[in-house]
């Protein structure tokens, strides 16, 4: 048996980043002073230093505010006297199960999608980023694609965003493609999943080619693209109860993971990934050819890794708690030195820490109780700042909360190396803001501007803030 490729170099930890402009490859070193969401696009400009804002695609909900979806912006610099505070909200009309969100390469952007309508939102986040404004709507898209239903991922490429799909509109099943627009918001091309009746030139290396669509990634010293699977429209807009007591529904999830050529966009090989994998992360280290995902309904942690030959593989490598009490892993995030990733648990409202520096046997260092529900998380680059949100779908989400336990939230910790430290809380419900799901960060030194409201505060605000 061939050694893995993963395993052919030493891990190096902390040294340096990918970064891809168009076919070339270099490499960018990164410093304690980066902070940036590690699970980004490796196209994307970095922030140095303190993130300001993070931004939460909220879902409108009955009896909540104006009930629309919005884009929630939240500043996060402890320097400034508006630290911890909803600083602007921008409701975009209607109800349309606000989901995924991303930024385009120069980070002019944030792209957010809906899962129920299939529009896009595209805010302007660099004029203004304290107050991002609506640029554009696309309600097309699924004329445009050619049917494909339920954008989720929006993910940077150069000059361009790959949207992943969910669903179709001829049975509102699994059956999905990647879908390809300008940054400006205009359609290129839709690449579909490879299926047993169409593989696309694809090889099956197992069981499955069921042709679902959920997270994509890239790894373009590789030339790999690689996406995850989920579930079509009829599950996700389903009462999660129903569809746990529907052996019907429960057949209907992926059980595939993809590897891509990215320069082509043709399928090359597809994965058995049993249990609906999920979010992708993909390793940043430049001898680092592997990413991780998780299964949902089975909560193991797998490695998607190059081997000695060159042939792409998948392996379960943990477990995540106890399958048995259905944890349901839902978001991942991995450090930038590639030594530790953050797995979150819908069900029990858990984020665990497995140290992944050997990716194929990781091990859990800790979890933390974030709330009744954690969906989301999005971590500083160094490491030192992690952001959670607690919403996973509408008809998903958990109606209340334990006593003294937070349903619909945004939270603020810093890790000390040891443990999380709790900073602030927003309940969303009390605010009468909506259900959080995801998050992208902004900052003013992107655009060459100050923090306005840290040149105005006093040397006596900054402190109190700080503090």
């Amino acid at each position: 048996m061939s050694r893995p490729r993963a395993q052919r170099h030493q891990l190096t930890i902390g040294t340096t980043c990918a970064l891809a402009l168009g076919a070339a490859a270099m490499t960018l070193p990164f410093h304690d002073s980066r902070a940036d969401e590690t699970c980004m696009s490796p196209y994307m400009a970095k922030i140095v230093g303190q993130e300001d804002f993070v931004y939460v695609w909220t879902l409108g909900a009955e009896g909540v505010g104006d009930e629309q979806d919005k884009l929630v912006t939240v500043d996060v610099n402890p320097a400034s006297p508006d630290y911890g505070k909803v600083v602007h909200t921008l409701s975009v009309g209607g109800r349309n199960e606000a989901h995924h969100s991303g930024l385009t390469d120069d980070r002019q952007y944030l792209w957010a999608s809906g899962l129920d309508t299939s529009r896009i939102f595209i805010f302007d986040v660099h004029s203004d980023p304290a107050k991002p404004r609506l640029h554009k709507t696309i309600d097309d898209f699924v004329a445009r694609s050619g049917g494909v239903v339920g954008p989720h991922t929006n993910y940077a490429l150069p000059g361009r965003m790959m949207l992943t799909g969910l669903s179709n509109d001829k049975d509102h099943g699994g059956r999905t493609a990647l879908v390809e627009y300008s940054n400006s918001g205009e359609y290129i091309s839709t690449h579909w999943m490879p299926t047993d009746d169409n593989l696309g030139g694809a090889v099956k290396s197992g069981n499955f080619a069921d042709g679902y669509g959920y997270d994509v990634r890239v790894l373009p010293r590789r030339n790999v693209m690689v996406t995850s699977s989920f579930t079509g429209w009829n599950n996700y807009m389903m009462n999660l109860g129903k569809v746990m007591a529907d052996a019907e529904a429960m057949k209907r999830f992926g059980n595939t993971v993809v590897v891509w050529d990215l320069h082509t966009r043709k399928p090359k090989k597809i994965l058995d990934v049993p249990g609906a994998p999920l979010e992708i992360r993909c390793a940043w280290g430049s001898h680092h050819d592997y990413c991780f995902t998780t299964t949902a309904l089975t909560s193991k942690i797998w490695l998607i890794y190059e081997d000695e030959a060159g042939e792409w593989q998948a392996q379960a490598v943990a477990d995540i708690g106890n399958a048995a009490d259905i944890p349901l892993p839902v978001d991942i995030s991995i450090s930038a030195d590639d030594s530790r990733l953050w797995v979150d648990t819908w069900n029990d409202g858990k984020a665990r820490l497995f140290d992944v520096s050997d990716p194929f046997k990781p091990v859990q260092l800790q979890e933390t109780k974030i709330g009744a529900q954690v969906n989301m998380t999005s971590q500083s680059w160094d490491g030192k700042r992690l952001y959670f949100t607690s919403s996973l779908l509408a008809n998903w989400d958990k109606l209340e909360a334990p006593a003294g336990e937070d349903l619909q939230y945004f939270k603020a910790y810093t890790w000390d190396g040891e443990k999380l430290v709790h900073q602030f809380s927003i309940d969303f419900v009390a605010e009468n803001l909506g259900l959080p799901h995801q998050m992208r960060f902004g900052a003013y030194a992107l655009y060459g501007k100050s923090h306005p409201r840290l040149v105005a505060a006093s040397p006596e605000q900054v402190e109190v803030a700080a503090n």
